[in-house]
């Protein structure tokens, strides 16, 4: 049976901080991103199934993406904990959505965060191929499994 790589795309707004970096980014700004997610896999091959055909339902996809993700990063400011922590204590009390990474919030960390998480919730029949940021209309960060075999 052929495999099918599948795609299904999200859209969110979320606000970091470059610590430490050399431009304007080190403020406090924010993005719509674009986040899309691509699965390989093969179609369920069971007439009379109500998912016959399908690699994997874009609806549960969504619900995986949506509560991995989205739920956490949505309308969030996303920071690293490389931050001062006073800062961040007073952010964390004054507003709800604060996530805090081991990692400097970068388009390209936030990409590798999101893949640990989806491993962890994708059923063992689905590869993960590829993951896609974008962090503006014209700035992107790709994420694909083939990149990384070996």
């Amino acid at each position: 049976m052929e495999k099918i790589r599948l795609t299904r795309s999200f859209t969110f707004d979320m606000a970091h901080a470059l610590p430490g970096y050399d431009g304007p980014c080190r403020n406090i700004h924010g993005h719509t991103y674009r986040l899309s997610v691509s699965l390989l896999g093969t179609p369920l091959l069971e007439p009379g199934h109500p998912k016959d055909g399908m690699v994997f339902d874009f609806a549960v996809l969504k619900k995986t993406v949506e509560q991995s993700i989205l739920s956490s990063f949505d309308h969030a400011l996303v920071l690293s904990n490389r931050e001062d922590p006073e800062i961040v204590a007073a952010l964390s009390s004054r507003y709800e959505r604060l996530v805090c990474l081991d990692v400097q919030p970068t388009c390209e960390n936030l990409l590798l965060a999101f893949r640990g998480r989806l491993l962890a919730e994708l059923p063992d029949h689905l590869e993960l191929v590829s993951l896609r940021l974008d962090e503006t209309p014209n700035s992107f960060a790709e994420w694909r499994r083939e990149d990384n075999a070996g």
